[in-house]
Formats: C-alpha cells, sequence, structure tokens
C-alpha cells in the first residue's frame, strides 16, 4: 500500500479585471476499494464556496462562481491518499467466449461511449495493425498489452509539440506528444478492436525518473476486461496502471476529465501557471509556482469563451 500527498496549484492571472467567473473543477480524487481518499481540501480565491455534484461518470465534479472582479484566479488542491495494488486479470478463459461477451456490451449503455469511435486520419494504419496483431486468437487482455506496447513505441513523447485542443489527426501526424494525446490514440484503436476503453485522468506518483507525467496531472487509459473488470493500462510508460497511479477522474475522453474548465466576462490577456507535487512524506515547506506560464492566451473574451471552454492544462 502507499500513501501520497499531492498538491495541485493552478493559478490565472489577467491584466484587466474580469468579472462573472464561472468554474468547473475535476479534482476531487476517487474513493473506492484501490483509493482510500484520507483528507482533501481546496483553496480557492476569495474562499469561493465549491459546490459538489456526481456527473453521469460518477465523478465527482466542483462548481463555483466568482462575480466579484479579479486579476487572479488561484485554485489550490490538497490530497493525501492511500492506494493499494491491484491483482492481475486471471486471464484463463477462452478468446472467443471474452470476444462474445464483448460484442454484447455494443448497445449496453454503460459501455456505449466507451465503445463508439469515428474515423480518421490514421484509421487506416490502426486497421493493418490490428489485422496484423491477429486479436481473435488472443484475449482482449493480451490485445490490449499488446497495443499498449505499440503505441509507446509508435508515439514519442516530447513536451511542447502539441496543445490541449490538439487533434489526433495532428498527434498521429507529429507522431509525438504528451500523455493526454499518447492515451487519445490507445483509446481509438483499442475501441477500434470491440473493447470498451475510457479516459483516466489524475496523477503518477513516483521517484523513479524514468518515468513520464510526473510534475503534473497525468493520463491513462482503463479497458474492459470480460470477467475481471476495468483495468488501467498507462501507453506513456507502457505499464499497467498500479498504486502509483491516482485517479481523479474517467470519462469518454480529455474533455470529461479536464482538471479545470472555465469561463468570464472580460476582454483580457491571460497566463496560466501549474504546479503539481507529489510526496510520500507530508509538506510543510511552502511552494513556488514556476515563473514562466504554462500557456497564454490573448485577448480572451466571455463571447470566445462561450464557443470553446477556458485554457486548460494539459496532461503531461
Amino acid at each position: 500500500m502507499g500513501t501520497f500527498y499531492i498538491k495541485h496549484i493552478t493559478k490565472y492571472t489577467y491584466d484587466n479585471p474580469v468579472i462573472d467567473g464561472a468554474n468547473l473543477i475535476r479534482l476531487h480524487p476517487i474513493n473506492d476499494a484501490y483509493q482510500s481518499v484520507t483528507s482533501h481540501y481546496l483553496i480557492v480565491t476569495n474562499n469561493a464556496f465549491v459546490e459538489t455534484y456526481t456527473d453521469f461518470y460518477k465523478n465527482i465534479v466542483g462548481t463555483f462562481m466568482l462575480t466579484e472582479p479579479i486579476k487572479e484566479l488561484y485554485i489550490e488542491s490538497n490530497i493525501e491518499v492511500n492506494t493499494t495494488p491491484r491483482p492481475y486479470p486471471i486471464d484463463t478463459l477462452d478468446p472467443a467466449t471474452q470476444w462474445e461477451a464483448l460484442k454484447s456490451l455494443k448497445y449496453d449503455g454503460d459501455f456505449v461511449d466507451f465503445l463508439s469511435h469515428k474515423s480518421f486520419t490514421g484509421t487506416p494504419d490502426f486497421l493493418k495493425v490490428i489485422e496484423d496483431l491477429n486479436i481473435t486468437e488472443k484475449t482482449p487482455f493480451q490485445v490490449t498489452t499488446e497495443l499498449c506496447a505499440f503505441v509507446y513505441n509508435t508515439i514519442k513523447y516530447t513536451k511542447g509539440v502539441t496543445k490541449v485542443d490538439t487533434s489526433i489527426d495532428e498527434a498521429w501526424a507529429l507522431k509525438a506528444g504528451v500523455c493526454q494525446d499518447i492515451t487519445t490514440i490507445m483509446l481509438k484503436i483499442v475501441r477500434m478492436c470491440g473493447i470498451p476503453a475510457r479516459y483516466v485522468s489524475g496523477y503518477i506518483c513516483t521517484n523513479d525518473n524514468n518515468t513520464r507525467g510526473e510534475g503534473a496531472t497525468h493520463a491513462w487509459l482503463e479497458a474492459y476486461i470480460p470477467s475481471y473488470g476495468w483495468f488501467g493500462f498507462d501507453p506513456t510508460n507502457n505499464t499497467f496502471a498500479n498504486e502509483n497511479h491516482v485517479r481523479l477522474a474517467v470519462g469518454r475522453d480529455y474533455s470529461d476529465c479536464a482538471p479545470v474548465k472555465g469561463v468570464f466576462k472580460g476582454k483580457v490577456d491571460a497566463d496560466l501557471y501549474v504546479l503539481v507535487e507529489v510526496s510520500t512524506t507530508k509538506q510543510t515547506d511552502v511552494v513556488k509556482l514556476p515563473e514562466t506560464p504554462v500557456s497564454s492566451i490573448k485577448n480572451n473574451s466571455f463571447k470566445h469563451n462561450l464557443e470553446r471552454i477556458q485554457q486548460q492544462q494539459q496532461q503531461q
């Protein structure tokens, strides 16, 4: 079992005051048999009251309003969580029986969203990969494990080449990106095989210098394995999601799991600063945000925000 202390700070600064800020956050960690939340508290600008509800995918979502003028929005999430290793699927049921079980989920309301996929520029490439795998001769767990390795070896983990709204077509053309892009690509090919798959947002908690995705929110996916249930795969690191992966939210894609979304009134230039710190011991030191913003937005206005959500944190 692992115990982790996670501090996640998000700060927007505006060059002129903005008003009527409506914000939505998915920063409340999942609490279940494999992840026990000991404590969680939020610090928000002007001590804004955060109201919570449970969304369609059973994530806890927080919302708050800031009606008075502000030039800075500060959100700090502090988590203490205990994690327990998940057992691996016992993959002894014959492949044909397992694939037949997955076919029966096609019209099940709990799985429709996680099987749905649209064609894109990489579809012919994916179909060739699936054909070469001879998936009907293997179990869904074996196929997903092999696809995890394929995506890991095909997409180069590279910071700065993509943005939060980079499309799968762009990421596939680049063959590069961060965990958000890598997970999106694996989601597509797993669903094309007929295996339900869902996007997971959270943190990766490890002191291993070779692990990708530290220092920011992380992303991976969970695939539905017959006779087992949802099991996590991290294609950014070519590993199974385990006790070092702390889950915040699940959904169809990144848009269902984004840590922070918001709209406001005001024509401003804005900078976004983000800090994620993970420790196995409780920290008392004052943390400092990086001096360089993660991203900048020019002439952001309420009208524009009605058409697209406020700049978010890209998952690394």
